[in-house]
């Protein structure tokens, strides 16, 4: 029985190599992929004075791996347009009187507080950075003055040491208010749900029917190809959106998810991600025999795709082979527009590339299953 199974492997090689590879993908995902330090968040500084402060924070920032200073600005407006359009995470704007040693400055801090993780790293490091940066100051001036910081007390009268080491403000912008991990997660997960049920539904649906025998006796018919997969794609869309509202409406109702854009536009986002992946499934399962075999091809793709493109953590997590990849699967633009649109209240003018994309990757998708799919395995 061993070498019969043996030989039977050998003779589907779609399975042998899925067999193979797929749990070496799981294992680099796992080990390199999850639970990364968050490193490299774009942010962008704008400098509205100049002097050693300045450039003592700049330089600071630029020594700390969590930042990935993308510009420096003079404009505070461009910086905060950099925010709004998902350029950059976080714009650090240090105010005109910076460098004043008579004034204690308010930083602020612009956040696109929609990336929860993100918020999570970049808030306390800003904190702990400026209050660093307070405390050296602090010393400066009283060294400056003559005194000695363990007396407790500065040369002005009711001024402690400790008021001079709270000396740089930092006033944080939430442009998106206070984002929950839930909320963060909700948008990709329904992405992501749409996505499995699509690509194994569609296994069921063709690989399988191909392996009971229901395609060939359909084929028997006066039906040509296109209208078998074209049915086959009209059913399964709208079982697939069906299910994809009842998602999003249980979502809203045990977690309390906001949807701050159009409920319209989130629908036909979640309808636009269903037909990528019933396109993925038609193209996958054109030239397979089982069903069995159907499931070993998909799976290489579909478990790497749910982990390097930003469903449980931020793309920024990951190492950089990664983060390159996750830019080559379309579940990572459909997680982006749903965010989007549901905690950031963006329209079609700001996600335009993402649904550009979806549709790329599903005409893409459509057109090598229907020009491959063959009637007579």
């Amino acid at each position: 029985m061993l070498k019969k199974d043996l030989i039977v492997l050998w003779r589907h090689k779609p399975r042998l190599i899925s067999l193979i590879l797929f749990p070496i993908l799981m294992i680099t995902l796992f080990g390199y992929g999850l639970g990364g330090t968050l490193e490299n968040i774009p942010v962008v500084i704008v400098e509205q004075s100049s002097g050693p402060l300045t450039d003592q924070t700049v330089a600071a920032m630029k020594n700390m791996n969590l930042y990935d200073i993308k510009d420096i600005l003079k404009d505070p407006d461009t910086a905060r347009d950099m925010v709004d359009t998902g350029q950059v995470k976080a714009a650090i704007i240090l105010p005109p009187n910076y460098d004043s040693m008579s004034e204690e400055p308010t930083v602020v801090m612009y956040l696109d507080s929609s990336d929860q993780l993100a918020s999570q790293a970049l808030v306390p490091a800003t904190q702990a950075l400026f209050s660093r940066l307070s405390g050296q100051l602090a010393i400066e001036k009283m060294q400056g003055g003559g005194m000695n910081p363990a007396a407790g007390s500065a040369s002005g009268p009711g001024e402690s040491f400790q008021s001079m080491v709270n000396a740089i403000n930092l006033q944080i912008d939430r442009i998106y208010g206070d984002i929950k991990y839930m909320d963060f997660l909700v948008p990709a997960v329904l992405a992501m749900t749409i996505m499995f049920s699509c690509m194994f539904g569609m296994g069921q649906s063709i690989a399988g029917e191909r392996e009971r025998g229901e395609l060939a006796r359909l084929f028997m018919t006066p039906t040509s190809v296109s209208t078998v997969v074209g049915g086959k794609i009209i059913s399964k869309l709208v079982i697939e959106s069906g299910r994809a509202f009842l998602l999003l409406l249980v979502a809203i109702a045990l977690f309390g998810i906001t949807i701050n854009g159009s409920m319209l536009l989130t629908v036909l986002l979640l309808i636009l991600t269903a037909l990528c992946f019933v396109g993925f499934g038609i193209m996958i399962s054109a030239r397979v025999a089982t069903q069995e075999d159907y499931m070993q091809m998909v799976m290489p793709f579909a478990m790497p795709m749910m982990f390097v493109s930003g469903v449980f953590y931020p793309i920024e997590t990951m190492p950089w082979i990664f983060q390159k990849i996750a830019y080559i699967v379309p579940l990572t633009y459909a997680n982006d527009a749903l965010r989007s649109v549901m905690l950031r209240g963006a329209g079609v003018g700001s996600i335009w590339v993402d649904i550009l994309v979806l549709a790329g990757f599903t005409l893409l998708f459509f057109s090598m299953g229907v020009t491959r799919f063959n009637r007579d395995i």
